[in-house]
């Protein structure tokens, strides 16, 4: 009898475009922002994007109570051998230099997730300065930091109770590389 999978349910095929062969990282990211348009104008939201592409992020949403500045991420890859989905949480800042996105700039990061359709909606301070996150929308062993927020699009809603910051912390001390001599 063939093993059973942690995930019941099959992932769904990426849809391959029938005209003008395969898409590039620009035209994958567009797809993923009308997802999000989508999904959250049929939650009630109101959406609007701006002109351009000079603010950090991509839609400013209307809970009906306050504006929320979103930014959308989408990942289709997964690492082979490992369950999760890895996506950028920094951008192209001032001067060039890639940096992380920080709460004076936006409120959310969004992430969506194409062959599962899962979304993950982060708040910005839940990042703690993080250049990368991973999710695991199939599951994981040590459940995943981010998994906590799983369609959690009540936290944009009216009179959201929104979770504190996360807490920067160290793995060990700064000067641990260094040998002491006695």
């Amino acid at each position: 009898m063939p093993k059973k999978s942690r995930n019941s349910s099959p992932k769904k095929p990426r849809a391959n475009p029938l005209v003008r062969g395969p898409r590039n990282n620009h035209a994958v990211g567009n797809l993923a922002e009308l997802a999000f348009l989508y999904k959250a104008a049929s939650l009630g939201f109101g959406v609007a994007k701006p002109y351009g592409d000079q603010e950090p992020y991509d839609f400013i949403l209307d809970s009906g109570e306050r504006f929320w500045r979103v930014q959308v991420k989408s990942s289709s890859y997964s690492v082979p051998g490992r369950s999760g989905y890895a996506v950028s949480a920094w951008h192209v800042g001032k001067g060039c230099k890639s940096k992380a996105y920080e709460a004076d700039e936006i409120d959310f990061i969004v992430v969506y997730i194409p062959p599962d359709d899962a979304w993950y909606i982060i708040l910005v301070n839940q990042l703690a300065s993080l250049r990368f996150l991973r999710v695991y929308p199939s599951g994981c062993r040590g459940g995943g930091c981010f998994e906590s927020f799983r369609e959690t699009w009540h936290l944009m809603a009216p009179g959201a109770d929104l979770p504190p910051p996360r807490k920067l912390t160290r793995a060990r001390p700064a000067d641990s590389h260094r040998k002491r001599f006695v």
